[in-house]
């Protein structure tokens, strides 16, 4: 991941207290990452971080908006992205071990040694958590689904057609051996 600097933070030299920090994320952020399941991301991740003797309590605001499409019918969607996490950073002398055996997701630890907190990876996994797992369509004023029609219609015809013929194909020829025994 080259060029991630801006998402390194120098934490040795500042303050015990709070500090905030904003970035703006965009789909170009997500491209040292691969593809994703969305585009169009346009977000803002605001950082408190704490800074204590011996850990560092953060906290990420993520707020923006990514495009999608719908599971069920394929329609563009807009998706509202409103999340708040919460991590505990650790100053620890074997931080490998301590991060293999801590069951707590939201505690990490690194080095004593350590003088950055690199950030990236955690701002591209809360905007990936952001999203529901399940991305369909909104409901209209009435209650009705917002779905592309014509989709749906022909989702149902085709699971009709499949309910219609029970019989297992791979079975079908054998009927004629039943007598022969």
């Amino acid at each position: 991941m080259s060029n991630r600097r801006e998402y390194e933070i120098a934490f040795v030299g500042l303050k015990p207290g709070v500090h905030q920090y904003e970035y703006r994320v965009n789909d170009q952020f997500f491209v040292s990452y691969g593809e994703q399941d969305f585009n169009n991301c346009d977000a803002t991740v605001k950082l408190s971080l704490e800074k204590n003797s011996g850990f560092m309590q953060l906290k990420f605001d993520i707020d923006g908006a990514v495009e999608t499409n719908c599971d069920r019918c394929g329609n563009n969607l807009t998706l509202q992205l409103w999340e708040e996490f919460n991590i505990i950073v650790k100053l620890v002398d074997d931080p490998d071990t301590m991060n293999e055996q801590e069951e707590d997701p939201d505690i990490y630890y690194i080095s004593r040694g350590e003088s950055h907190l690199h950030v990236a990876d955690w701002i591209f996994e809360f905007i990936n958590l952001s999203i529901p797992i399940q991305k369909i369509c909104l409901t209209d004023e009435k209650g009705e689904s917002t779905c592309n029609k014509e989709v749906i219609d022909k989702l149902e015809r085709m699971e009709n057609e499949v309910k219609k013929d029970t019989t297992p194909t791979i079975w079908k020829g054998l009927d004629k051996f039943k007598g022969l025994e």
